[in-house]
């Protein structure tokens, strides 16, 4: 076929000789791994045909490394969105043929996070959960450690001083930038509500702790009610804003610091003209993303996801390689910003 690239033309794009690329293509001999990564990427990239064969025999030289990981809610979109991101960071983790073992609790209890979490011994060595923050969890982090296994705490901080690291917002400035676009957007006197997952989610207290503090310092003229616990989940949520729009005409503006946020869009939607009530939420998803273009949400909060997924697994892959990762303690992203005009 005219036009097919050769043996030749990868050699001449990846800038080594063209028996350098037969030694990839055929595992003839050894060859340095960045340089079959670029013989690699110089094939895929001029289309050559043995493309994907080439890429077999990289991935069989490299090391192969098992990622556990522990989420929530399995069949949430956001949590559907960070799998298939977190399936591609792992494929993509340079050193390393990735495998990405998950679990998905069913519930917040703190014995089935703990139990998901040390039954990945054996068949992962190096972990990262969002779990919630309790002695358990703690115990679990403490037992995978002593089977040489790394636990890293996402999304939600645990096991403080005992995992290699949290890998997610910094969750006081995310209920301050809540805070403030509703303090901005409401215009008037009134009453604000906050929906928290449970007394368990570490980072939806300090969204709630950030989000006080801000109303607090700048916008004193806005009430802020009792906080709600929603179990993060839709139906509660539903209700508990019916019910809350229901008793406070002068309900200005509503903040998810958790799960659950589709009941209280729904609510919303159905009680409130866009724009009534600012109500600002947590992660892009369709249904976050179709209130804002609607204008019932004012804001949403998202996490980065791939930048998540991408740091995290080389955090996981120093931890297993190095026995530590290259950032201890706690490493916070920058959130991504949405509101209606930028979606």
């Amino acid at each position: 076929m005219a036009g097919r690239p050769t043996i030749t033309d990868v050699a001449r794009a990846a800038g080594v000789s063209i028996a350098t690329v037969d030694r990839v293509l055929n595992a003839r001999e050894k060859v340095r791994e960045d340089t079959a990564n670029r013989v690699y990427e110089a094939a895929r990239r001029i289309g050559y045909h043995a493309a994907p064969l080439i890429g077999q025999r990289v991935q069989l030289d490299l090391p192969r490394m098992r990622f556990g990981f522990v989420l929530h809610k399995e069949r949430q979109a956001f949590y559907q969105a960070l799998r298939a991101e977190m399936e591609h960071a792992v494929a993509q983790t340079p050193g390393v043929r990735g495998q990405a073992v998950f679990e998905f609790s069913t519930s917040q209890s703190p014995a089935e996070f703990a139990g998901l979490m040390e039954s990945m011994a054996g068949r992962a060595d190096a972990v990262a959960a969002t779990a919630v923050t309790h002695p358990d969890v703690t115990e679990a982090v403490v037992s995978l450690a002593a089977k040489g296994i790394p636990c890293f705490a996402m999304l939600n901080d645990f096991a403080q001083g005992i995992r290699p690291n949290y890998v997610g917002l910094n969750n006081i400035k995310v209920g301050r930038i809540a805070a403030h676009i509703i303090a901005q957007t409401a215009r008037r006197p009134g009453k604000v509500a906050v929906f928290v997952g449970g007394y368990r989610w570490h980072g939806h207290e300090l969204r709630e702790t950030g989000f006080r503090s801000y109303f607090r310092e700048y916008a004193p003229d806005l009430t802020i009610l009792d906080t709600l616990v929603n179990l993060e989940t839709r139906q509660l949520t539903y209700e508990a804003t019916l019910d809350l729009l229901g008793r406070h005409p002068d309900l200005r503006g509503i903040y998810c610091a958790g799960g659950g946020m589709e009941g209280a869009i729904a609510a919303v939607q159905e009680q409130r003209a866009p724009g009534e009530v600012q109500l600002v939420v947590n992660e892009l998803t369709p249904e976050s993303r179709s209130a804002l273009v609607s204008r019932h949400v004012a804001m949403v909060i998202s996490t980065p996801l791939a930048r998540l997924c991408g740091e995290m697994t080389a955090m996981m892959v120093d931890a297993v390689n190095n026995g530590a990762p290259r950032v201890s303690g706690q490493h916070f992203l920058q959130p991504d910003l949405y509101l209606p005009e930028s979606v």
